[in-house]
């Protein structure tokens, strides 16, 4: 199923991966303390602008920190919509 959103200029809608739940000892994990991802996959990025070519492309796994872009629900999953400067690595 095909996101109907494009991020404008040089902005990135990211996937989050999912948040470990257990650890590897067996031990359930509570909501009040998971760590926030800084990992996910980009689903879908802007033209860029005339200044900023846009480096990242769908389907790339990238590292972002920790506070980066905005989170927002669609058809929902949960994203992230930051800018391309807020990536910090892709892997």
């Amino acid at each position: 199923m095909a996101l109907n959103i494009k991020p404008l200029s040089d902005r990135v809608l990211i996937e989050p991966v999912a948040v470990e739940t257990q650890t590897a000892s067996g031990l359930f994990i509570p909501d009040t303390a998971k760590e926030k991802p800084q990992k996910g996959t980009v689903v879908a990025v802007g033209n860029g602008t005339n200044d900023h070519t846009m480096t990242v492309k769908i389907g790339d796994t990238v590292l972002y920190g920790k506070y980066a872009g905005t989170e927002l629900k669609l058809e929902g999953k949960d994203y992230l919509i930051m800018r391309e400067d807020d990536i910090l690595a892709i892997i």
